[in-house]
């Protein structure tokens, strides 16, 4: 039941990112490529990589976000973005075998919520563009089982990903989380194409952009790809 009210919260947040700049257009109709609003929604792949990929596997999510166009070239952007990635193949090995079974499962969210600033050139039909920026980073993962930490077990990246704290070399005892979480001030940066499709200012884009947070234990790494709608 949490899982559907936090899944409903999120659609309701990009619903509203969608729905305030047809409000806005309503007013003025003619507004054309000389909009100062833009608003982006987007299904997205992400993509672990450096110490994230040693623990968890692509995943997917979705991402939605609005802004401000100083011009034809250049804009910032406030976004929201939410991916879910899970451990890949004997990842968790380590942690079942001390728990002395192979039932345990377990998954990881990624939240985010950025600024960015976008440079693009952009003609009638395609255009391309660059962006970065930067801010705040949330990751949460979860057992289905607790996991005790006991003693002389080895500490790999899979423990110290799911919340376990280790001690030269070896994980700490007393510590059987189920979910733990960490968050950190991060950066990303990255490329993108756009296509217009119908009306302008209406776009189809493609991106891909590299996030990265120094999150306790473990920093968090990941290449998201993005296609979605912009206006």
């Amino acid at each position: 039941m949490q899982v559907c009210k936090s899944t409903t919260g999120k659609i309701v947040f990009l619903a509203i990112a969608l729905c305030a700049p047809q409000i806005l257009r309503a007013q003025d109709d003619d507004c054309g490529y000389e909009c100062r609003l833009n608003t982006n929604v987007a299904m997205v792949a992400s993509i672990p990589v450096s110490s994230s990929a040693q623990v968890v596997g692509t995943g997917w999510g979705i991402v939605g976000g609005v802004g401000y166009n100083f011009n034809k070239r250049n804009a910032i952007i406030g976004e929201f973005m939410w991916n879910r990635v899970y451990p890949f193949g004997g990842a968790l090995q380590p942690l079942k075998t001390a728990l002395d079974s192979k039932d345990l499962r377990g998954n990881t969210d990624f939240y985010a919520l950025t600024a960015s600033y976008r440079y693009e050139l952009r003609g009638r039909l395609v255009g391309a563009y660059v962006i970065g920026g930067g801010g705040w980073y949330f990751r949460n993962t979860w057992l289905s089982q607790e996991v005790p930490s006991g003693t002389g077990n080895v500490c790999t990246p899979a423990w110290r990903w799911f919340g376990y704290r280790c001690t030269s070399g070896t994980v700490a005892p007393n510590q059987p989380p189920v979910t733990s979480s960490t968050n950190a001030l991060g950066v990303n940066g990255g490329i993108g194409l756009t296509t217009r499709v119908g009306e302008a200012p209406y776009r189809f884009y493609a991106e891909a952009r590299y996030h990265y947070a120094p999150t306790k234990s473990m920093s968090t790494h990941f290449v998201a790809v993005s296609l979605g709608i912009r206006y």
